[in-house]
């Protein structure tokens, strides 16, 4: 990954370089300048915290005034491994710096967030004995590069349960003890770094959740990456299971007494620079206590609809549809297919201050700013029917329903969208036409679905291939029409999985959607209001252009973005066949 350099602005200082490249104004500068002199803080600190410039506009100004290449993305590939021996990771994170290797002119490269910061320059000048060639790289771009290349491996963490097990006897002594024994322990320092290292390195392996699972004789960590279970580490000893359980429940706020029920918390993380908000479950087994934790990173990155796999006629109708004053649109689905990340880009897509938002979760994974969010907690008789009655009288424009499980929630979350409201939510089905025979078979009546739906959407995720690796090859016939897509009688180039170091050997990297958009006008809902079976349905819904999960993975395989395995996996044979 190359680093660009902006045409440089010499002779003039940070603050008329940002007023000349960036939306600044002289008057904003000089109240800026103001507050500096008074405490001294730095002046692109100020512009930041105020919201009048954001950390690209000044990172670019900084570039010019300085002459200095801008590196926009950094990965292991870009860092020699011989130079990062060399530098304490707690130097480079509190720095924001990085070793990146020897230019052919015998200078270090190196990447830094604030160049400005001669002192820790200097010391890896003398560190090397090497004059620097410096690259500027924000502190997100840096610390991610920082938890990438240190530490590359599972086998720090493996050292870590080693050293956790070195004292078997005390370790024991430890286990037999009393919950609130173990808390007071002082030699438990072992097991947290294991159970930090553990985190950093599900993180750094992109996870989006980590199974710790009991067994008779050891305990197997899993990691859930793009949507399937690995095996990253080697089992840890069993005589680790009891501290290991405890630590996590303590982080996460739970009763380390009660090992008998299921138990739910929430732990707040802050990993190579990103928040993480790490969802808890524990489950008493047969073995002991499984645990789940779920990684959500607290970020807006993923909320943006162009970029959840969308095509371009879809996203059209799509955005149309969430920006209609009332109706239900319905997203469904089986569990993991990344409905709610749906749902919440809408709502961002529409966030707006003439809007009153308010979303009932059970949990609420995703926040967001301006929009108000209730968790939904059945002990305390809080459920979706509940907080929708109480949110009808908050007068809010869009309602956002985690889930449709029950007639009473349909029927207020109908009634709502039949007096003004515009209602997202969720149910498990399918495809886009199952989702009305399931309102039916709770008990909602059909004219009441039909005049209230006005979409379903259907999705599901594949994994991407990794640009890597991914091989381009002739897709046969029988692949062709296995995808739903008719042979042309020519060869049609398509890409299949391989595997290498950058995707894990696994062939992919990431993950993307695909969708099937139901709208509901006047011809499907006359055949819901006469109670018509979802098979007739979704046949008039392709007739009349829909284009089903299949054929829409189908688009992604010639596009080479996934392949023909993984539409199939994540698909059902629906028994068309597309001319392309």
């Amino acid at each position: 990954m190359s680093a660009e350099t902006p045409p440089r602005i010499e002779g003039l200082d940070l603050g008329e370089v940002l007023v000349r490249t960036t939306r600044l104004e002289p008057e904003q500068l000089e109240r800026a300048r103001q507050r500096q002199a008074e405490n001294g803080e730095r002046l692109s600190d100020i512009l930041i915290e105020e919201g009048i410039l954001n950390p690209d506009e000044v990172q670019g100004a900084i570039a010019q005034q300085l002459g200095l290449p801008i590196r926009t993305e950094l990965g292991p590939e870009d860092v020699d491994e011989g130079l990062i021996e060399k530098v304490p990771i707690g130097f480079a994170k509190r720095h924001r710096l990085l070793p990146l290797g020897f230019a052919d002119s015998g200078q270090l490269r190196v990447a830094a967030a604030n160049p400005l910061e001669t002192g820790p320059l200097d010391d890896l000048r003398l560190l090397f004995g090497a004059d620097l060639a410096v690259e500027l790289a924000s502190e997100r771009v840096i610390l991610s590069a920082i938890n990438q290349v240190y530490d590359r491996g599972p086998s720090a963490t493996d050292q870590l349960a080693e050293e956790a097990t070195d004292d078997l006897d005390a370790l024991a002594l430890e286990i037999s003890h009393e919950p609130k024994d173990l808390l007071e322990a002082t030699d438990d320092a072992p097991i947290i770094r294991l159970v930090n290292s553990m985190l950093q390195h599900a993180v750094k392996e992109r996870a989006s959740d980590i199974h710790i699972e009991p067994f008779e004789k050891e305990l197997r960590v899993r990691f859930r990456i793009d949507n399937v279970l690995y095996e990253p580490m080697n089992p840890l000893p069993k005589a680790l299971q009891a501290s290991i359980a405890s630590r996590i429940k303590i982080m996460g706020g739970l009763n380390i007494a009660e090992k008998r029920l299921p138990q739910d918390g929430r732990i707040r993380l802050k990993i190579a620079g990103r928040d993480y908000d790490v969802r808890l479950s524990t489950l008493p087994v047969s073995f002991g206590e499984r645990l789940v934790l779920r990684l959500l990173p607290d970020t807006q990155e993923l909320l943006d609809l162009e970029t959840l796999g969308f095509g371009e006629h879809q996203l059209e109708v799509f955005e149309r549809l969430v920006r209609r004053p009332n109706g239900i649109i319905l997203v469904t689905g089986p569990t993991g297919s990344g409905k709610t990340t749906t749902l919440h880009a809408a709502i961002s897509r529409i966030n707006e201050p003439e809007r009153n938002i308010i979303t009932v979760e059970e949990p609420v994974e995703i926040l967001q700013p301006g929009v108000s969010q209730i968790e939904v907690n059945s002990k305390i008789g809080l459920t979706f029917a509940a907080a929708l009655r109480s949110i009808l009288r908050q007068n809010p424009d869009v309602i956002l329903v985690g889930e449709i499980r029950d007639l009473e929630t349909a029927e207020i979350a109908i009634q709502a969208s039949l007096t003004g409201h515009l209602v997202l939510s969720t149910i498990h089905t399918n495809d886009a036409a199952s989702s009305i025979t399931r309102l039916v078979d709770m008990g909602v009546e059909p004219f009441l679905v039909g005049s209230s739906l006005v979409a379903a959407l259907a999705q599901r995720l594949v994994r991407v291939l990794c640009l890597d690796c991914r091989e381009a090859c002739d897709a046969s016939d029988e692949e062709l029409s296995e995808i739903g897509v008719r042979p042309p009688g020519r060869p049609v180039r398509v890409y299949r999985a391989v595997g290498c170091p950058s995707c894990n050997q696994t062939g992919y990297h990431g993950q993307l959607g695909i969708f099937e958009l139901m709208l509901v006008d006047d011809d499907v809902r006359a055949l819901i209001s006469k109670g018509i079976d979802s098979k007739t349905i979704k046949q008039t819904a392709v007739s009349k252009g829909m284009g089903t999960l299949r054929a829409d993975g189908a688009r992604k395989v010639l596009r080479g973005v996934t392949s023909v395995a993984e539409v199939l996996r994540a698909t059902e044979d629906e028994g068309s066949v597309a001319q392309i």
